[in-house]
């Protein structure tokens, strides 16, 4: 089971960075792929998520609109794709896998393997 997650790097406010999370077999053919930040001082919060059946995508309220989940099968890798970005939007990015419920996809609790994080950093 593995996770890389790469991507990060500094950006001005308002730009755009693409994140990549390349996982085994295995792991991509979990029940769902997430997208986590933790910022320093602060909790681990959910940023999106995709479902392996169907594609269906979710996404917290604050990077809704700003933010695009995807997946290429082929190449068992998840994209966050993100644009408009804001200094709140700094922090360490993680992606996950899960075989939880669909009412936890949110919880960072219910997943089981992490990828190593790559750091985002919003600022002029």
């Amino acid at each position: 089971v593995q996770l890389q997650a790469s991507g990060g790097g500094l950006v001005q406010p308002g730009g755009s960075l693409r994140l990549s999370c390349a996982a085994s077999r295995g792991t991509f053919s979990s029940t769902a792929m997430g997208w986590f930040r933790q910022a320093p001082g602060k909790e681990r919060e959910f940023v999106a998520a995709i479902r392996r059946s169907g594609g269906y995508t979710y996404y917290a309220d604050s990077v809704k609109g700003r933010f695009a989940i995807s997946k290429d099968a082929a190449k068992s890798t998840v994209y966050l794709q993100m644009n408009a970005l804001e200094p709140d939007d700094t922090a360490v990015y993680y992606c996950a896998s899960t075989n939880a419920v669909l009412s936890a996809i949110r919880d960072y609790k219910q997943y089981n393997y992490w990828g190593q994080g790559t750091q985002v950093t919003v600022s002029s």
